[in-house]
């Protein structure tokens, strides 16, 4: 199945914490389960959680006693409100809660139930659409990716982190397609080991050549020649292209410049904020010590050691090589060209929605 799927009013998803050990699928009918879900981790990655709060407010209408069109509105605010607490660095968090908050605004019916109906729809849009885009940036990618290249990933930027088929392993699912010979190495990505309990599970599923490695192995490979191109994905592009992504991608982007090694963001325009200059104004989120301290409910520090424990850090523009978006590689100058990336998004969506709505 598809990493989160809505299913006759309830919205179905993979279970991430669970895995690799166990594959399970988990039911919630109720927007503060989603939400639970989302702070939680059982859904992670930017586009994924995006499209986990659409749902969350698709059973919202789908549920509230309303009796009227500013009532139903007052719900999904209020609904809103909990799911944009859940996770403050992903901006396709919020990109999604405003698009669907606009589409049950512009609805031109004053039925309850017309609006439910259209906010459903909307959301299905959004999955569908996921797909879509991540098959397009799959595709940009690739021809980034030369025969016998040796690819090194950080984190979880995999069908896991979206609905289906990935940004970063859709290059890598991409380029492995064409029948290029690729082999990755795969960051086990602390505190929480997205790359050594997704990113690897995901790959030997596929039959992708790829070896895991400890985080702090990175630099070595590099060093010693062992890496071709590195690519991680974002959770959140500021207007000049610094890059917010899972604590460890900016160590892993200065050490690939120290050693003349490309190094490629790959993520959809809906995770660029343009509203933000630098990437010193991208909210970095903490979350809690129990993930330093302990793995798997096994403690591997002493009990009451100090910890600090930021999920992201934020690339600077200068070591980025390029962004690979559904509307192409975008290359410096970032502030102009993010921008045309950005724009391609905006009408691409006006002319699909517009269809679909005569």
């Amino acid at each position: 199945m598809r990493t989160i799927e809505w299913d006759d009013g309830v919205v179905k998803m993979i279970d991430q914490r669970k895995l690799p050990l166990e594959y399970a699928v988990v039911e919630f009918s109720d927007y503060r389960e989603v939400a639970q879900a989302i702070r939680e981790m059982c859904i992670r990655g930017a586009p994924a959680i995006g499209v986990a709060a659409a749902f969350g407010l698709a059973l919202v209408a789908r549920q509230s006693q309303a009796t009227n069109r500013e009532q139903l509105l007052a719900d999904l605010e209020e609904a809103a409100s909990v799911l944009r607490e859940t996770r403050p660095t992903a901006v396709n968090l919020f990109w999604a809660i405003e698009r669907m908050l606009d589409r049950a605004r512009q609805v031109d019916s004053p039925e309850v139930e017309a609006i439910a109906d259209a906010l459903v729809a909307e959301a299905q849009l959004l999955a569908d659409e996921d797909v879509e885009i991540n098959k397009r940036l799959g595709a940009y990618g690739a021809e980034l990716i030369a025969d016998g290249d040796n690819i090194l990933t950080h984190c979880n930027a995999g069908r896991l982190a979206t609905v289906d088929y990935g940004t970063v392993l859709g290059v890598v699912r991409a380029a492995h397609e064409q029948g290029k010979r690729i082999h990755v190495w795969v960051d086990e990505t602390r505190p929480r080991l997205q790359g050594a309990r997704l990113t690897a599970w995901e790959l030997m599923r596929e039959g992708i050549p790829m070896t895991l490695i400890a985080d702090n192995t990175a630099g070595h490979l590099m060093y010693t020649g062992q890496v071709d191109i590195v690519l991680f994905g974002a959770d959140r592009v500021a207007a000049n292209g610094d890059v917010a992504n899972k604590i460890g991608s900016y160590k892993l982007a200065v050490l690939a410049r120290e050693n003349g090694i490309p190094c490629y963001s790959v993520s959809p325009t809906s995770t660029v904020d343009l509203s933000l200059a630098g990437g010193d104004d991208i909210p970095i989120e903490e979350r809690d010590a129990r993930e330093v301290t302990y793995i798997r409910d096994v403690p591997i520090a002493p009990e009451g050691v100090p910890v600090y424990n930021p999920a992201f850090d934020v690339t600077p523009h200068r070591y980025i090589t390029g962004i690979v978006t559904e509307n192409g590689i975008v290359y410096p100058p970032f502030e102009v060209n993010l921008r045309k990336a950005v724009g391609l998004r905006s009408q691409a969506r006006f002319f699909r929605t517009a269809r679909s709505r005569r």
